[in-house]
């Protein structure tokens, strides 16, 4: 079981590393290090460092963490389209297939754009618990290898891994209830680099995003980009306060921790992916031309310009572009 261990550098600069693999200073134990230190060099110093997280980096690369949309079968094409419309992009092939391990029918197409691919499922049967309640799909190097790895980092396994007609996946859940699903493929995909990438955006309470913060760096082998404790409360509806957030970085892309007390209004919350955009009027404009609403009128804070939007059936996201 891989052990996590935190070595504070300032705020935005923390790393995480696993003290398993790292000298046990003390004593005899000590003095051996030093010598075979010594003796050997720095090679000796950068193979042991280097041996103890090279094997459990999973991440493949942004392009490959899919945000995934439930909607209803009469709004998927409508939806497809319109995605399309605001982002630019390309499809794959709309198929019909079962995904999850207990009998279902989903139509299913893959939407790939240069802010972010997304998995969109319209299914034609019930849908089997738990699915839908997971808000992206990372692809990895190894399942099992990931699954054991996110559970020694503190997630827990809700769906166990299991076959799917081109690879296999699993969903776990990290603390303060975060679902995601890891999948694998049998012929590795390969995809066009983003032009920007999206941030994950998930909502946790004050008491679970330490936790939730230490398990995910440590699985992901990411770093905080910024952890701002007042951030301008404007980004969650509440202009006239501050909140906690948290922005991390990994090879799986970025992912914003928004920390609240959950008195939020609409559509805050409900949102689970925040798409980067050159210039985000533009964007509104070929967005609402396809049948997109804006939910919340752009507003400028922390150096962005954002909005809130929702796609035919249903599909709400956080849009924004940079601003000097």
């Amino acid at each position: 079981m891989r052990i996590k261990n935190a070595r504070a550098a300032g705020r935005g600069a923390t790393e995480w590393r696993n003290p398993a693999v790292q000298p046990r200073f003390g004593g005899q134990n000590l003095r051996v290090f030093l010598k075979k230190a010594l003796v050997l060099g720095t090679g000796f110093l950068i193979a042991l460092f280097a041996a103890g997280g090279a094997s459990s980096k999973f991440a493949v690369g942004p392009q490959y963490d899919t945000t995934h949309v439930y909607v209803a079968p009469q709004d998927f094409d409508r939806l497809i389209a319109s995605l399309v419309a605001t982002f630019g992009g390309t499809t794959t092939k709309q198929g019909v297939f079962t995904v999850t391990p207990t009998p279902s029918s989903t139509m299913s197409q893959l939407v790939l754009t240069p802010a972010g691919t997304v998995s969109v499922f319209g299914f034609k049967t019930p849908i089997p618990y738990p699915f839908g309640l997971e808000r992206t799909g990372y692809l990895v190097t190894d399942l099992d290898g990931s699954v054991k790895a996110a559970q020694a980092d503190g997630a827990e396994v809700v769906v166990s891994p299991f076959n799917d007609p081109i690879g296999r996946d699993a969903v776990i859940r990290w603390p303060g209830g975060v679902n995601m699903q890891l999948y694998w493929h049998t012929t590795p995909p390969s995809y066009t680099p983003l032009k920007t990438i999206p941030e994950n955006r998930a909502y946790l309470s004050a008491l679970r995003v330490d936790e939730f913060t230490r398990s995910f760096l440590a699985f992901s082998h990411g770093k905080i980009e910024s952890d701002q404790p007042d951030a301008p409360g404007i980004e969650i509806g509440k202009a006239s306060e501050t909140y906690h957030r948290v922005r991390i970085r990994s090879t799986f892309g970025l992912l914003t921790l928004l920390v609240t007390d959950g008195h939020l209004p609409f559509p805050y919350g409900r949102e689970t992916t925040g798409y980067e955009v050159a210039n985000l009027e533009d964007t509104l404009i070929k967005a609402k031309a396809a049948g997109v609403s804006v939910l919340i009128a752009p507003y400028t804070a922390d150096h962005r310009s954002a909005a809130m939007v929702q796609f035919p059936g249903g599909y709400i996201a956080e849009i924004h572009s940079i601003t000097k």
